[in-house]
């Protein structure tokens, strides 16, 4: 029989702080992340018997936290350290800039609706694909590929030019009323026109 309360445990110790972060980044509250984690680890627990996977312990529990996220942890407006989630721009050395720009994060992340927010720290934190994204949030590829570009460009607004960790092509996004970039080739599948491509998009 599989040891899964050893496991659990032993994932605790450690990715505890993982899946802490993963968490934070999803509900903006370090109160309600320590919950959510909580809620994850139990329901792991308690449906082990129908867990094919034991090696896949983390997996599971995040899969829980997200799911636990959509379904009930809506956001809150208090967003502190996720400037992890894009590329920093250098420091200036002065303190002062580095906790503008860091203002400015919490100020772009906090307008975001629950599953835009959600797409972009997948795609962009959990470092997942368009498909990847689309599979653990139920959601179409193209609404993916929406919601992934309305996230973008709200944090443009804010930032600038944003680029993933894992990418070297930065989001071009146009200002209100100039010219935008062509749609890539083929369509969402219900007709509506995409947003200039997000990276890794294609994968």
């Amino acid at each position: 029989m599989t040891d899964w309360g050893g496991q659990l445990d032993q994932l605790v110790r450690q990715r505890g702080d993982a899946l802490l972060r993963y968490a934070w980044l999803l509900t903006g509250d370090a109160s309600a992340a320590e919950e959510i984690v909580q809620d994850a680890l139990v329901g792991v627990m308690t449906r082990n018997g129908n867990l094919r996977d034991p090696g896949a312990v983390e997996g599971y529990v995040r899969r829980a936290i997200l799911s636990r996220y959509v379904d009930g942890y809506r956001r809150r407006r208090r967003w502190v350290g996720v400037r992890h989630l894009l590329v920093a721009p250098p420091s200036t050395g002065s303190a002062a800039d580095d906790v503008d720009a860091r203002t400015d994060v919490v100020a772009a992340l906090a307008v975001l609706a629950p599953r835009v927010r959600a797409c972009v720290v997948l795609r962009y934190y959990e470092d997942l694909s368009v498909a990847e994204t689309a599979d653990q949030l139920g959601l179409s590829v193209g609404t993916v590929k929406r919601y992934t570009s309305d996230g973008i460009r709200a944090l443009e607004r804010v930032l600038g030019p944003v680029r993933s960790a894992s990418d070297h092509d930065t989001v071009t996004v146009t200002a209100t009323g100039g010219p935008a970039r062509p749609a890539p080739p083929g369509g969402d599948a219900d007709g509506t026109p995409q947003h200039p491509e997000t990276p890794r998009s294609a994968r």
